[in-house]
């Protein structure tokens, strides 16, 4: 099974099509939506990872992009600087994926980068500044 994270763009003239559910039904892959923003008549952003047979997976992106919609990889990721981390929490309370959580008794934040959706509102929520964004390369499809 082939899976990627990808970044939707959805032009404002498509953000209310179900061009997503159609992947399922026509190309037969599946998806997890780690993110979304959409909004009538506005840009629609969404992030996330789509997996299915790579003949599909390809075939499933050149649909969306007929439909006007950006496809990109997820061309960054969250990182933390450990040594500086004061474990104060508030991360933790942004987090829509459970990447960030406190580990009890320690009272620890752990990070799993697993499970990140690279949404980024840990990056302003951190006081100390030690979640940073990291480009991974620039694919585009």
């Amino acid at each position: 099974m082939y899976s990627r994270i990808l970044i939707l763009r959805f032009p404002e003239t498509e953000v209310q099509k179900p061009l997503v559910c159609s992947l399922v039904k026509n190309y037969d892959l599946m998806f997890n939506i780690l993110n979304a923003t959409i909004l009538p008549k506005k840009e629609g952003i969404m992030v996330l990872e789509l997996f299915g047979s790579r003949k599909n997976f390809n075939e499933g992106v050149q649909y969306l992009k007929k439909h006007g919609v950006n496809v990109q990889n997820a061309s960054q990721e969250i990182k933390r600087d450990n040594d500086k981390c004061t474990h104060c929490g508030a991360c933790t309370a942004v987090c829509p994926t459970g990447a960030l959580s406190i580990q009890r008794p320690e009272m620890i934040v752990v990070f799993d980068q697993t499970k990140c959706s690279v949404c980024e509102l840990c990056v302003p929520a951190c006081p100390p500044r030690v979640m940073k964004m990291r480009p991974v390369n620039n694919n585009y499809f």
